[in-house]
């Protein structure tokens, strides 16, 4: 497995563990800097690679009705002012072929929402950017199922630009799970894996029968599947977080307090150390 390079990060095997986090949707220049920075300062402080991530434009909502995020030009204007003040790489995800161009030029790391993974011409778009590309898996597909998507990027020329994200498969109604023998053959394909951490808690379309028309989530289990995820050896985690989820626009159902995963990266940081050293004879 070759690991691949975002911006001056390198994440793979045989590196520090990545995290890749930040708020759901980039709700303010100030949110964005406010989350960034402090993830930017633990992350360093741990010697853990880190990459932020907020989205212009929340495609996939439960309800028609509910925010969407700035737009294209103010969000990637946004994450182009992240990235300078910070001096961190930056992701986002991208819904559109037709927009994947534009975001290319923006952003460090393109990211494929799990609905799109199967979008031939999204794919295509994506890896024509030159741009490394995280593919999350669909939450229909097995991961060895992910092969294929694997097979198209490497016909397109982006193989090596390529990670893989894990985030539960539907189980029955309202309910994701993680199934971890299937993290086992997603790292068997020979790409670098990230670990979605908090979408992973959702519990899709859960509050429409009796509330507001959003997911719900369980994000007190975040923290869990994290240190799981980890100890089974992905090279990255993918972590939603907010300075106040209750106030979110979007996914605060599932997102992390900020102070909550500061905590979580330190233990993160020990158990991937403990992964990486070579067992005593």
């Amino acid at each position: 497995m070759k690991p691949i390079q975002v911006g001056s990060l390198t994440i793979g095997p045989g590196v520090p563990l990545t995290v890749i986090a930040g708020p759901c949707s980039a709700e303010s220049l100030e949110l964005c800097l406010e989350v960034g920075r402090r993830l930017s300062d633990s992350c360093a402080a741990l010697g853990l690679g880190y990459i932020f991530k907020a989205s212009y434009d929340k495609a996939n909502r439960t309800s028609a009705a509910s925010p969407r995020g700035p737009g294209i030009m103010a969000g990637l204007d946004m994450l182009a002012q992240v990235r300078d003040t910070l001096g961190v790489p930056v992701t986002t995800d991208v819904h559109d072929a037709n927009q994947a161009e534009q975001a290319g030029h923006a952003v460090d790391l393109l990211q494929i929402p799990a609905f799109l993974c199967r979008q031939t011409d999204l794919l295509l778009a994506a890896a024509a950017t030159g741009r490394p590309v995280n593919v999350k898996k669909g939450q229909f597909l097995a991961p060895a199922e992910m092969a294929s998507i694997r097979d198209k990027m490497n016909e397109a020329g982006a193989g090596d630009r390529l990670m893989l994200t894990e985030r539960g498969t539907f189980f029955g109604y309202h309910r994701l799970v993680n199934d971890f023998i299937g993290l086992g053959d997603l790292l068997a394909l020979g790409c670098p894996v990230c670990f979605d951490v908090t979408h992973s808690t959702q519990l899709p379309g859960a509050g429409m029968s009796d509330g507001p028309r959003v997911s719900g989530g369980r994000p007190e289990r975040a923290p869990l599947l994290a240190r799981a995820a980890v100890a089974a050896g992905v090279h990255a985690v993918f972590i939603e977080t907010h300075s106040n989820p209750t106030d979110a626009l979007s996914d605060g159902a599932s997102m992390l307090p900020l102070d909550d995963t500061l905590a979580l990266l330190d233990h993160l940081h020990r158990i991937a150390q403990i992964v990486s050293t070579p067992a005593e004879d």
